[in-house]
């Protein structure tokens, strides 16, 4: 992940092969998502962002 983000990619085939190669490696032994957030907690924070967005465009 860092050869990503760090990375300097000359060209656009480059940066495709890089990720290509990220995820051929990721994939080669994953790990399954665990969420460690309760349905309740997400859906107040995105109850939080709906009303912060909204105030910041209604101005």
């Amino acid at each position: 992940e860092r050869a990503l983000r760090r990375g300097v990619f000359h060209s656009v085939p480059d940066l495709i092969a890089s990720i290509e190669a990220y995820l051929d490696a990721h994939n080669d032994d994953p790990k399954p998502f665990v969420w460690t957030a309760t349905a309740d907690d997400i859906l107040t924070k995105i109850a939080r962002g709906h009303v912060a967005l909204q105030a910041a465009t209604q101005n």
